[in-house]
């Protein structure tokens, strides 16, 4: 058995846990990051793809954006549509010169971890941390399995970056936090394929047949979704009818031509809310999607992680500065601010455009009154567009 020690255990190599050792790095705290996957997988597994302007700005200053820059595709806009009838919110416009950018998460990933291997953040893979021991204490313990055998790591803070499906949300005591939750009743159909984008700009459409969103991964790969139901089966769906579907979700009535091409990932994902109101327990701090999730209508996931760890990184660097807990004391509070925000953006988002009862009926013309108040409003579609790039402070 190894024992390792550290200030800081990290557990998962996803967005979140890779960028807090980054920022932890640069204000020289010791970290070391415990990975469940192969490296392989997790550099390869398609996720979110777009970025925030916060967040474009947070990978630049730490001097990992180089490719982002280069193969990152900005969007100064969203078009958002409404049974055939298209309106753009000018982002860059409306947010003074604020933008996304389109940047594949399995790429972002990449470059987190080669930065990390560069400048000497021990990452183990295929090592699965099992429990903490040592909450209460000042020296808590993770311990993990690796090609068979178990190790541990000391640290004085654990950080878990470890997703809804990882350890520590379990380590928080029952009675420590309250639960929500939100499952949409409808899910997401979405395709990778090997075609050019049919639009310079994100699309999203609600049709009295359900939601369809055309984005993209690069100039040559288009990613595109369709509402669809919970109970629905991707074998149900030939390639040709889900591009058909599209076809006729995304149209315009001005000739919007929809471009086809080899679909080479599809899958059905469903739709949901969840988060907790208490993200920390003594030494240990949850972040990203061990804490949260939102609907992917808002394009936050990975943004509302990297949030996090920000404020979690600034909260230990100023412990190991001055000895005092007050900015750790506080992490929660902080989060929890920018995450009812963006919860609110995203339901919001997914009430809007997802068909939720029948076309014509009450729920569905207040949709339209929606929809129409951000196509005639500046300060609505100032309200989406500050949103969609990201609040600068919160």
């Amino acid at each position: 058995m190894a024992s390792y020690q550290t200030k800081v255990g990290i557990i998962g190599a996803g967005p979140a846990g890779l960028t807090l050792a980054l920022l932890l790095k640069r204000q020289g705290i010791d970290c070391i990051i415990l990975e469940n996957r192969e490296r392989t997988y997790v550099e390869s597994r398609v996720r979110a793809g777009l970025l925030e302007q916060n967040t474009v700005d947070l990978l630049t200053e730490l001097g990992v954006a180089d490719r982002l820059h280069r193969e990152g595709l900005p969007h100064h806009g969203v078009y958002l549509s409404f049974n055939g009838v298209r309106k753009r919110v000018p982002f860059t416009e409306l947010t003074d010169g604020r933008c996304i950018t389109i940047y594949g998460q399995q790429e972002v990933v990449k470059d987190l971890i080669k930065a990390n291997l560069e400048r000497g953040t021990p990452i183990y893979f295929e090592a699965s941390a099992t429990t903490i021991d040592g909450l209460e204490t000042d020296a808590p313990v993770i311990h993990f399995e690796q090609q068979g055998e178990v190790h541990t790591v000391g640290c004085a803070f654990v950080a878990a970056c470890d997703g809804y499906h990882g350890i520590g949300r379990k380590h928080l005591p029952q009675g420590t936090y309250n639960e929500f939750r939100i499952d949409y009743p409808f899910s997401w159909l979405g395709i990778l394929a090997h075609a050019k984008p049919s639009s310079d700009e994100l699309i999203y459409a609600y049709h009295e047949r359900g939601f369809a969103l055309h984005s993209l991964r690069s100039e040559t790969v288009s990613r595109l979704y369709i509402q669809v139901a919970n109970d629905d089966h991707i074998d149900n769906w030939s390639d040709d009818q889900i591009w058909d579907e599209l076809e006729i979700r995304l149209s315009d009535g001005n000739g919007f031509t929809l471009n086809r091409g080899d679909i080479f990932e599809k899958g059905i994902t469903p739709m949901r809310s969840f988060m907790i109101d208490n993200m920390q327990y003594r030494r240990l701090f949850l972040a990203g999607d061990a804490a949260h999730i939102v609907p992917p209508t808002g394009g936050k996931g990975l943004n509302l992680a990297v949030a996090d760890v920000t404020i979690l990184a600034n909260a230990l660097a100023d412990y190991y500065e001055t000895g005092q807990h007050n900015r750790l004391a506080t992490y929660t509070s902080d989060c929890l601010r920018r995450i009812w925000r963006v919860q609110d953006f995203s339901n919001t988002m997914t009430y809007l455009f997802h068909k939720q009862a029948e076309h014509g009926s009450f729920e569905n013309q207040i949709q339209q009154a929606k929809f129409d108040y951000i196509a005639r409003s500046t300060a609505m579609a100032t309200t989406i567009a500050e949103n969609y790039v990201g609040l600068k402070e919160l």
